[in-house]
């Protein structure tokens, strides 16, 4: 394989290193997200990740921006009911949460860590040079050096910073629970499964959305976010004998007044689509999904909304877990289970 061509300005491949420091981030905060890093066990080889046995649960956590962040409230009541899933796998921001829970992390002690990962303030570094690639680049002979698959409007310096202080060097295949993360190929628009190598530069792959990032490069293939390709891909769990899966629709705009809401209303409507057709082709016996209604407006990054999504995610976990609990239980006994619907809390 080739190897790939160099990022422009923004479009960083490489993740932060172990001596650099988050810039944009207060001193107080950046000891603090280190503080609890550290606080990670120490790594182990996963059972799955060693090729062992089929998982017994497996959770999956689908896109859905700031919202994905339910995915703490339910691990929490699970981690209540003694229930600890042998796989995860996570799809954009999903994936960024997932693989704080991957690391052995109590659910409760990762908001703090989430409210840095994903915030307002990680996509609003804007790269200047951005609208000057667009409006140039169609004119200038170097065009394609100005825009091209790597183009992104934002700088992603201080989110490299950010999975670095959270994750460190961590690699996937050595986290106390198997992580499998999501990505999409910016090329053909395959999946990408990421299931070993850097958790830092799999996560800032799957959580590229075009045109706000820059495609991520990981062995030579640029990768951009999950919810591209599926925005819960729960085929990357098919062998798990119990999948608890958390997705959201994308929300659409009621009224279109420009180009943008039009855009965007047309964006919900592939994006659902393509969520419903995955859950129709994984549906069976063994599967619960949750897909909570939400009764407010909740933005992308809307970080003020995480204590009550956690509180989201608790109340469906909780109205599930009966049925979870039943299912585990009819796994141990080799009793036939009967099929449930997706669940909306």
């Amino acid at each position: 394989m080739s190897a790939p061509a160099r990022p422009p300005e923004g479009a960083h491949a490489r993740t932060a290193g172990p001596t650099d420091r988050p810039e944009h981030a207060p001193v107080g905060q950046e000891h603090a997200i280190a503080r609890l890093r550290d606080r990670a066990p120490a790594p182990c080889p996963s059972r799955v990740a060693m090729g062992a046995a089929a998982p017994r649960l497996a959770l999956v956590f689908g896109s859905g921006g700031v919202k994905s962040v339910a995915a703490l409230g339910v691990a929490e009541v699970l981690q209540d009911a003694g229930i600890e899933p042998e796989l995860i796998v996570g799809c954009s921001a999903g994936a960024i949460f997932g693989a704080l829970l991957a690391m052995g992390r109590p659910a409760k002690d990762c908001l703090q860590l989430a409210r840095s990962l994903w915030s307002r303030e990680v996509t609003s570094q804007r790269r200047p040079r951005a609208w000057f690639d667009m409006a140039l680049g169609s004119v200038w002979p170097a065009r394609h050096a100005r825009f091209g698959e790597t183009f992104a409007l934002r700088d992603d310096r201080l989110i490299n910073e950010r999975l670095h202080a959270a994750f460190g060097d961590h690699r996937i295949e050595d986290l106390p629970i198997a992580l499998r993360v999501n990505a999409t190929d910016a090329l053909t628009g395959a999946p990408a499964l990421l299931t070993g190598g850097s958790v830092r530069d799999a996560l800032r792959a799957s959580v590229a959305l075009p045109f706000l990032f820059a495609p991520h490069c990981i062995d030579g293939r640029w990768l951009v976010d999950g919810s591209i390709c599926d925005p819960l891909p729960l085929g990357a769990a098919a062998e798990a004998r119990a999948v608890l899966a958390l997705g959201f629709e994308v929300p659409a705009p009621r009224s279109v007044t420009g180009p943008t809401r039009l855009a965007t209303r047309m964006t919900a409507a592939l994006s659902n689509n393509l969520m419903q057709a995955r859950l129709a082709a994984h549906a069976g016996p063994t599967r619960i999904t949750l897909l909570p209604a939400l009764d407010r407006r909740v933005g992308l990054f809307d970080t003020e909304a995480m204590p009550w999504l956690v509180e989201l995610g608790r109340r469906a976990a909780r109205e599930a877990l009966p049925r979870l609990q039943e299912l585990l239980g009819q796994q141990r006994a080799g009793a036939t289970v009967l099929e449930l619907q997706p669940l909306r809390a």
